[in-house]
């Protein structure tokens, strides 16, 4: 345990309880690797997993020809965005016997398990062995992380990639003014990867500039302003050789942020600003154009879809950081910590809130705030129990069931909503029961995946073929690729519904209900995911609804 969190003494009993909590950490870690391995093939694609794949390519033909083939540096938008997920998932593709898309799905997987452990490693360095366990059992069981693991392609790797960078923050302000070169090589590692997935891995610095101030402030208090400068310029000096380091294997991931210097900088202005046509989306009931959403649309989402118990550590976490700040008896360096921590999980919503970005799809943007809020989160709970074991004993075992309850709740939704968790909302929205008619669910139409392997099947059971000399046609309200990869190529795939034999559409409000037969019906917790209609021999002329004004 870090000497900055406990000065409790260590006896056998205390060490009994954090070999069991990390014994249980490793089982929990161990459960989820079993789950993930048994049910990645059930995320479907999503509406950019194509052009990913797409973008993979381009970027391994460019390094195979020596940087003479530069079409992945124009290629879509996301030259504008780092590749390393992408190219790690086609040359795993060529070394195991998956196909493409769950090849995919599985380093999803092992990625999102990498995030786990380093979230438990995070906590339990700041915290203690049970606010890692904590931290790890409150990620875990976040059915919207969960559910991004797997198939996020963007968010969900540089979520993990914040938390390298966390981590090695946290061991900066622990080790300063001597950072050890584990540190460093982490701190180089974490701004590398981060900065190389998303620009908005620049949001560190803030972090790192701000959250230093109560360690720089102690510094001068103690030893004057010129020793103060002197070793922040050793510290600097000695972390250049890992942002060395971390720029290299950013341009590894990210090629085309440094063909010129301020390339990073045009991705940043670039995403700043909306760069496609607006479109609306289901917020609260009434239909928003992204570019206007209201302030109150992040702080409503998360509110609505993390789980109860994280939420209530979280908020008594972020009152704890920002009252320790003026408490006397707390450590510069425990002061510093945890204001970065609490920065990394709340700045860029406030920021967002602020500055009012287009905003849709829900919280996927911002999954990498989660695991920060996790470690405070299990940082809080651990100090509960700290505080009850001293002065309420009795109540200890209370809190306890309180907090496993908690647990539960999401554990039962990520249950009933497989593999849709990242469409969780909690219960205090009434989960996506209530939550159907007044935000968007499956807005990245994994649903389709089930909706097309359920037509295959009802197609066999009834023994049915295609009309001689072409293909069955399937009208798609959502996104196609989807469809036609879990179809397969006895299936043509396109928008016409005029000339289709079934109609395959999400259950989201821009989709019509037809008037046809249900072939298939892809339903969670009573609500329509997708659906799948027999509409041979009807006049449909479109699957779109047209949107309320």
């Amino acid at each position: 345990m870090s000497s900055i969190t406990t000065s409790a003494i260590d006896t056998p009993v205390r060490r009994s309880v954090e070999r069991t909590c990390d014994d249980l950490a490793l089982l929990v870690l161990g459960v989820v690797a079993i789950v993930a391995g048994l049910t990645f093939r059930d995320y479907g694609l999503g509406w950019d997993d194509y052009t990913h794949a797409e973008y993979a390519d381009l970027l391994l033909r460019m390094y195979g020809s020596g940087f003479r083939d530069t079409a992945a540096l124009s290629f879509a938008n996301l030259y504008m965005y780092g590749g390393g997920f992408d190219v790690a998932a086609a040359l795993l593709h060529k070394v195991i016997p998956l196909e493409l898309f769950a090849t995919r799905r599985l380093l999803g997987a092992i990625v999102g398990l990498i995030g786990l452990t380093l979230t438990w490693r995070l906590a339990r360095r700041v915290g203690g062995p049970l606010a890692g366990l904590a931290a790890l059992l409150l990620l875990a069981l976040c059915p919207t992380f969960y559910g991004h693991m797997f198939m996020n392609p963007k968010d969900a790797p540089f979520a993990v990639a914040m938390v390298v960078l966390m981590l090695g923050l946290v061991r900066l302000a622990e080790e300063y003014p001597a950072p050890s070169p584990r540190t460093i090589l982490i701190v180089g590692t974490g701004a590398g990867l981060s900065i190389g997935c998303r620009i908005l891995g620049g949001f560190a610095l803030v972090y790192a500039v701000v959250g230093f101030l109560p360690l720089f402030i102690d510094e001068l208090r103690r030893n004057g302003a010129r020793e103060t400068a002197r070793r922040l310029a050793h510290v600097l000096y000695v972390l250049l050789p890992g942002l060395v380091f971390g720029y290299l294997l950013m341009g590894l991931m990210w090629p085309w942020a440094i063909l010129e210097p301020a390339n990073p900088l045009r991705a940043l202005t670039y995403f700043s600003h909306f760069f496609e046509k607006p479109w609306k989306e289901l917020f609260g009931g009434a239909l928003v154009s992204v570019p206007d959403m209201p302030w109150s649309y992040l702080p409503t989402r998360f509110a609505l879809q993390l789980p109860e118990v994280l939420l209530g550590l979280l908020a008594a976490a972020v009152v704890g950081t920002l009252m320790s700040l003026s408490r006397s008896d707390v450590p510069a360096r425990r002061k510093t910590i945890f204001l970065m921590l609490t920065m990394a999980a709340v700045l860029p919503l406030v920021i967002a809130m602020v500055k009012r970005p287009a905003l849709y799809n829900g919280i996927r943007h911002f999954i990498f705030v989660i695991p920060p809020m996790a470690v405070l989160a299990g940082v809080a709970f651990a100090r509960l129990m700290d505080w009850l074991g001293e002065n309420r004993r009795p109540w200890q075992p209370v809190a306890l069931a309180v907090f496993a309850f908690g647990l539960l709740l999401p554990i039962g939704e990520m249950i009933r909503l497989h593999p849709y968790q990242y469409a969780h909302f909690n219960y205090i929205a009434g989960t996506v029961r209530s939550a159907n008619n007044l935000f968007m669910l499956d807005y990245w139409g994994l649903a389709l995946k089930q909706a097309s392997e359920g037509l295959r099947n009802e197609l066999d059971e009834r023994q049915e073929v295609p009309p001689e000399g072409r293909k069955w046609k399937v009208a798609v309200c959502g996104p196609q690729r989807p469809a036609e990869v879990a179809l397969g190529p006895d299936f043509a795939i396109g928008w016409d519904s005029v000339a289709a034999d079934f109609a395959m559409t999400l259950g989201q409000f821009y989709c019509k209900g037809l008037t046809a037969p249900v072939m298939v019906e892809i339903k969670r917790d009573d609500v329509v995911f997708a659906r799948v209609y027999d509409i041979r021999g009807r006049s449909i002329s479109s699957l779109l609804a047209t949107p309320a004004p």
